[in-house]
């Protein structure tokens, strides 16, 4: 059998459903962002973004249908609801978001390939990881280039390698303790990076929500997420290290809604979920005691938002079913 001739299996399937669903909604996201944007430069790189995506989607609908599967409706124009809207975020932050979600790309088409074994699925994920890494060239460029960016501290080397030689090397309360070590600063600073992005997109989305429970989810998700900021850069402070630079003032006073509350709530879901798989990983390569409990309450702290979240997501019928495993007791029982 030609590998290209094997059906897909539920994995592969639900990857592309995935693909489908949050490529669609950060799209309406980006035609808002590029509408809105003043320097050239900006908008040069997310016209990249749009027309990568473009590219992607009919793949991937391709895919879909030839496997005998709705296509999911996901996010469409009808999600813009206001392309006039006044400005809600500046340049700088838009270069910032599509830098911080190409990261939640990159992520994802890897995570997608290695569950992928049809030869021209793995090869459409091999292209769609190609892209990101290209794009994430291109914002990571442009905002050294803006003075935007801010590198993860520096440390000074050592002669030669050293081992660990002492059980206290965990030790992040009692006694002397040790300093950060370079691995653990990897997911500390990412892990603020991003919180910090969801901490800015909540106080916007916050300002133009039309629901009042909606807005005050957005405020819960502003002041956890803000928490979690605090909780990981006191650990940075402790160490006399640079915490990465706030986005929050890049905000404007704008309360006229560019996006259905829909695709709003949605966005942060899928930051939520997210971001426990880096706090996870967060908490698996942490060694010092203190930076494991900070991870274990931010995981705990994002679960009962995630819970909320769905709750809100369900009642208003928001949330698009992925294809589920066949029920074989009703099966048998229609028999």
């Amino acid at each position: 059998m030609e590998n290209d001739n094997l059906q897909l299996t539920s994995s592969e399937i639900g990857t592309l459903w995935g693909e489908y669903v949050n490529g669609t909604m950060t799209e309406i996201v980006n035609r808002y962002m590029i509408s809105i944007l003043e320097d050239e430069s900006i908008k040069k790189v997310f016209e990249i973004a749009i027309e990568t995506w473009e590219k992607q989607k009919k793949q991937i609908v391709a895919f879909i249908v030839d496997e005998g599967f709705p296509v999911p409706i996901g996010f469409t124009e009808s999600d813009l609801i206001n392309k006039g809207a006044e400005r809600l975020f500046s340049d700088s932050f838009c270069l910032n978001y599509l830098h911080i979600m190409t990261i939640h790309g990159l992520l994802g088409h890897t995570t997608a390939l290695s569950v992928s074994v049809r030869k021209d699925l793995r090869e459409f994920y091999n292209s769609c990881d190609n892209d990101a890494k290209s794009m994430y060239d291109l914002t990571i460029e442009l905002l050294l280039k803006k003075g935007k960016f801010q590198r993860d501290p520096y440390f000074y080397p050592d002669e030669n390698p050293k081992f660990i030689s002492t059980k206290d090397f965990t030790d992040g309360f009692f006694g002397k303790g040790r300093l950060l070590s370079a691995t653990e600063i990897i997911s500390i600073s990412l892990n603020i990076k991003k919180s910090i992005t969801a901490k800015t997109l909540a106080i916007g989305f916050s300002q133009v929500a039309e629901s009042k429970e909606i807005r005050t989810f957005f405020e819960e998700v502003r002041k956890k997420a803000d928490e979690n900021i605090q909780a990981l850069a006191s650990i940075l402070h402790k160490e006399n290290l640079p915490v990465p630079m706030s986005w929050e003032s890049e905000v404007t006073t704008s309360q006229d809604s560019p996006f259905s509350d829909k695709l709003m709530m949605y966005h942060m879901g899928f930051l939520g979920q997210a971001a426990q798989v880096y706090y996870g990983t967060g908490l698996a390569g942490a060694m010092r005691t203190d930076l494991a409990v900070v991870y274990e309450k931010t995981i705990l702290k994002t679960l009962t938002l995630t819970k909320s979240w769905f709750d809100i997501m369900v009642e208003n019928k928001w949330l698009e079913q992925p294809p589920l495993a066949p029920n074989r007791d009703e099966l048998a029982q229609d028999k």
